[in-house]
């Protein structure tokens, strides 16, 4: 009886687990698709420079995606009450330590991938850009508030 519950619902963990993860991609997408809509139109690109911008946007964003998930997220993961509680000062400094090589890393991909836009943009437009990309995360968040308190 009690193998038949525990397998009954594994089986249904498995299940939603299943059907999430395709929504899941599918809003990832969908939120992707908004935010090139979102940047195409606050910069107001021309088709010449869409064709060499985007290129360039989506080299960064995923290396700055890899870096993120790859290394803040190993950080993270060490960082649960337990863990900091146990940490000594040099263990706590060395862990301090790699967050910051990772913020460098992250500092010199969008200094990199500022140089490489001057070739494709305006100066103007680049600055654009950042406020597009924060003008976008702040609607993106508002959003997702208000669809909350519903």
């Amino acid at each position: 009886m009690k193998t038949t519950k525990l397998f009954a619902s594994l089986l249904l963990f498995i299940s939603v687990c299943t059907v999430a993860q395709p929504r899941f991609k599918e809003k990832k997408e969908q939120i992707k698709s908004l935010k090139v809509a979102y940047i195409t139109d606050e910069l107001d690109l021309s088709t010449d420079e869409a064709a060499k911008f985007w290129p360039l946007y989506n080299a960064y964003d995923d290396k700055q995606k890899e870096l993120r998930k790859e290394k803040l997220r190993s950080y993270l993961d060490r960082l649960d009450r337990n863990a900091i509680a146990k940490m000594d000062e040099k263990e706590a400094l060395n862990l301090i330590s790699q967050m910051e090589n990772t913020e460098e890393e992250l500092y010199q991909l969008r200094k990199k991938f500022n140089t490489n836009l001057k070739s494709a943009l305006p100066s103007k437009k680049i600055i654009l850009l950042k406020k597009a990309e924060e003008g976008f995360n702040r609607k993106l968040l508002r959003q997702y508030r208000d669809k909350g308190k519903q």
